[in-house]
């Protein structure tokens, strides 16, 4: 039972960095794509690349999904790191503020 538990703890708390890089992903996401939506909006012939307006779209939809999977990877990557650092290898100090 207690090995499961831990299998438990440890698959949360990936899935919660996963869940936190997706959702630094989007607000890089919306960051980046209302800066440049605004000035594609602004001068469309000089931000637009020679590129039309459903280009742009296409573009908008693949790097949104690329952003997401990447969030997701880095969220991951760090989750299994931290609990690699924090509970395999207890690399930290129960009392960082106190000089002993």
């Amino acid at each position: 039972m207690r090995l499961v538990m831990k299998n438990l703890k440890k698959y949360f708390y990936i899935f919660s960095f996963s869940f936190l890089g997706l959702l630094v992903s989007f607000i890089i996401h919306s960051v980046v794509e209302i800066w440049y939506i605004g000035r594609l909006v602004s001068d469309f012939g000089t931000w637009g690349l020679g590129l039309t307006w459903q280009s742009w779209y296409i573009i908008h939809h693949v790097l949104s999904v690329l952003l997401a999977i990447g969030g997701l990877a880095c969220g991951w990557a760090a989750g299994n790191y931290w609990w690699r650092v924090l509970y395999v290898e207890k690399r930290y100090n129960k009392h960082f503020w106190r000089k002993e």
